[in-house]
């Protein structure tokens, strides 16, 4: 278990040493990274090779959901009719740790007769990759970091890293915001994250167990028992929120040497408990609810005045 531990603690370190360097010279190459990829309106092209594909595909996967059009293309396929997906003027960004991968090389001079700009990730600036690319980004690699040193360990998160880097790039030129996000994703808990409002997701004050703080435990059971949606909400005039109480502190209650008419609402609510804007979006409540030294299951939802408007369950936040 220790040379295994050391083997895992290795490549962690060479990793992070890898990114450390790449945030000093990615600014050498951004510039011009932008000129060529900013302007262009049609696709993007990611190349790469063996594992290479791998962190390419994920390459166009992130530009394409953050708002720039890009495409995977298997190296060894292209020839067999997959460049059919170049349009001119299509710029490429190709991966290669070595530079000097068969399947990459023989495609440059077809990507010249598409006039298509290479950029290129490698850790061979003297490559022939490198020497053909309009711009090369240099992942500043010379071995990798695991026990034997060849596999694709710290190149590839390397690669991956400047990718994610020319990504947030783009996204911040092109002002691409939250909303944008949204159009794109609308399904699955991203989409429901950001389309979704607290309003449009939480159970209304109708239908929560509302109480003004006199109760005793019996009448808060019977209470949350009527309308059960895990909590009970302490009220004062005109709805403003004073506490709350939720099932587990009903659990906690039954502990109190006392009987169930001697303890009270005042007793064991919660009082000034984390609230969300019912206008909010769905993923900031998430982010409250799910911050913090311990989890809450419930919140309550309030409007600008901090009145009492409903209540918010983290398994409504996650129902499909």
């Amino acid at each position: 278990m220790g040379e295994a531990l050391v083997a895992a603690e290795a490549v962690l370190a060479g990793e992070e040493t890898v990114i450390r360097n790449l945030r000093q010279t990615i600014g050498a190459c951004l510039e011009k990274i932008l000129k060529i990829l900013l302007p262009h309106k049609g696709h993007i092209i990611i190349v790469g090779m063996g594992k290479s594909g791998y962190i390419a595909q994920k390459i166009a996967a992130t530009l394409t959901s953050t708002g720039t059009r890009a495409v995977y293309l298997h190296p060894a396929e292209a020839v067999h009719g997959d460049l059919g997906i170049y349009e001119e003027g299509d710029p490429s960004i190709i991966l290669s740790k070595s530079g000097t991968s068969e399947e990459v090389l023989r495609l440059i001079p077809i990507l010249k007769q598409f006039h298509s700009k290479i950029i290129a990730i490698t850790a061979n600036i003297h490559s022939e990759l490198a020497r053909n690319a309009d711009v090369t980004v240099d992942i500043g690699l010379h071995s990798e970091h695991d026990p034997i040193g060849i596999v694709p360990t710290t190149s590839a998160v390397a690669s991956l890293a400047v990718g994610d880097a020319i990504a947030c790039a783009l996204m911040k030129a092109k002002n691409f915001t939250k909303k944008d996000f949204a159009t794109i994703h609308p399904a699955g808990q991203i989409g429901r994250n950001l389309l979704l409002s607290v309003g449009d997701t939480m159970t209304p004050l109708g239908e929560v167990a509302c109480l003004n703080g006199d109760e005793t435990l019996r009448e808060i059971v019977l209470a949350m028992t009527e309308n059960p949606s895990g909590g009970a909400l302490i009220l004062g005039e005109n709805h403003k929120l004073n506490g709350i109480i939720t099932d587990g502190d009903v659990r906690r209650a039954l502990k109190i040497d006392r009987s169930i008419d001697q303890i009270f609402a005042s007793d064991i609510m919660t009082a000034m408990p984390r609230t969300i804007m019912v206008s909010a979006c769905l993923g900031e409540a998430l982010n409250i609810m799910e911050s913090g030294n311990s989890s809450v299951y419930v919140l309550p939802v309030v409007d600008g005045q901090y009145r009492a408007v409903g209540l918010l369950r983290l398994h409504d936040a996650y129902k499909k």
